[in-house]
């Protein structure tokens, strides 16, 4: 299965869920995740994207670290079986 493969099922399920998953673009900033995810009642998170086995580069590493540091929630999902149990807990159900 391939990255993208997840990442549009997570943009489907957020939007299911009546949120959104938005590409996260940061220029001049490496590492940042590959997902803002925006849930309702203000919920908000970070998704690192990546294939089945993969794993996140090193400052990909140190970006989830800073965000995580400042209070947010980051996740690091490597297959469409995942999505739902981080959108769960995103939404805090």
């Amino acid at each position: 299965m391939r990255e993208s493969t997840i990442e549009s099922r997570l943009r489907e399920e957020a939007k299911k869920r009546g949120g959104m998953a938005i590409k996260f673009v940061s220029p001049g900033l490496n590492g940042v995740p590959d997902r803002l995810v925006l849930m309702p009642y203000g919920r908000v998170a970070f998704i690192e994207l990546k294939a089945p086995g993969k794993t996140p580069r090193a400052s990909q590493l140190k970006r989830k670290r800073q965000l995580e540091g400042l209070g947010f929630r980051v996740y690091v999902v490597d297959g469409v079986d995942q999505i739902g149990g981080v959108l769960n807990e995103i939404q805090g159900t």
